[in-house]
């Protein structure tokens, strides 16, 4: 978990349900991502920082003049992919020095990155749209318009983009292939991220203290659970039994038995739990 408020990283056992340390991330981190065998990378907007740990130690960093927020990672390419609030690009960085490889021009203050297939999107959210590239080519294949000021996206298992709206308090739902609108759902007040588990979408809603569950197949809303104050950052286990979510004003973690749609535990993080991006990994390295 990126703790922006005490620039660290919180290492947490979900099985155990404890932190086991911090490590300190100078620059105040928001975005997260995780790699194979272990990797996690940070973003940093305070001091424009990516780094790169590897079984919790420091294994590279680069700065970046822009305004870095968002980050993903492909693992076919090794490529990490960071978003560039000011100025309308994603940066692609060579997974494992993080050396600068290409640019990609977006839309207005991009922000959430997800990766699906061979396609990556930027959620560009002064300009209402979401932007979509060929992940290998880099190639553009164009933009989808979608609800006012999308922030974090996410792919659901079918390949449906889920583009959250912080400005309209809904999510929008975009085929990947034709770019286009299939529905507009309404969740929370400023929905934030998006996770998928047991057919169903986790919106995490930073205004309203509460998560939002949508049924994948129906698309239509099924429950609201009530979770710690400001929730941002979601994520699921790789059994995708449980939804974990990064409360920044509670300092904490909830998890949600994504079958059962009940909040079974709450765990203690460092000050302002961010996790904005993939920040659930095997441990591998981490204990």
């Amino acid at each position: 978990m990126t703790n922006q408020n005490s620039s660290e990283l919180s290492v947490i056992d979900l099985e155990a349900r404890r932190e086991l340390r911090r490590v300190p991330v100078p620059g105040n981190p928001a975005g997260v991502a995780v790699g194979a065998g272990g990797a996690v990378y940070t973003v940093s907007p305070e001091s424009k920082t990516v780094r790169r740990f590897d079984a919790g130690a420091l294994a590279a960093e680069t700065v970046l003049d822009g305004g870095p927020i968002g980050i993903a990672v492909d693992g076919h390419t090794d490529r990490v992919f960071v978003s560039d609030w000011y100025n309308a690009r994603i940066w692609v960085l060579d997974g494992e020095s993080l050396a600068l490889e290409a640019t990609l021009e977006t839309g207005s203050a991009p922000a959430g990155l997800a990766i699906h297939g061979r396609r990556l999107a930027a959620a560009d959210r002064d300009a209402n749209q979401v932007s979509f590239f060929d992940i290998d080519s880099l190639a553009p294949l164009g933009a989808a318009l979608v609800g006012e000021r999308p922030f974090g996206i996410g792919f659901a298992p079918d390949g449906v983009l889920w583009a959250c709206n912080v400005g309209s308090d809904d999510v929008t739902l975009i085929d990947p292939e034709t770019l286009r609108a299939l529905a507009t759902v309404p969740v929370g007040d400023r929905p934030y991220g998006v996770a998928f588990a047991a057919g169903r979408a986790f919106v995490s809603n930073q205004y309203a203290d509460t998560v939002s569950v949508i049924d994948l197949e129906t698309r239509a809303p099924i429950a609201v659970l009530d979770v710690g104050e400001y929730p941002e950052g979601i994520d699921v286990t790789r059994d995708k039994r449980t939804v974990v979510v990064a409360n920044w004003f509670s300092n904490s973690i909830s998890l949600i038995d994504a079958a059962g749609l009940e909040v079974v535990g709450e765990i203690d993080t460092g000050d302002g739990p961010r996790a904005f991006g993939k920040f659930v990994t095997t441990g591998e390295g981490w204990e």
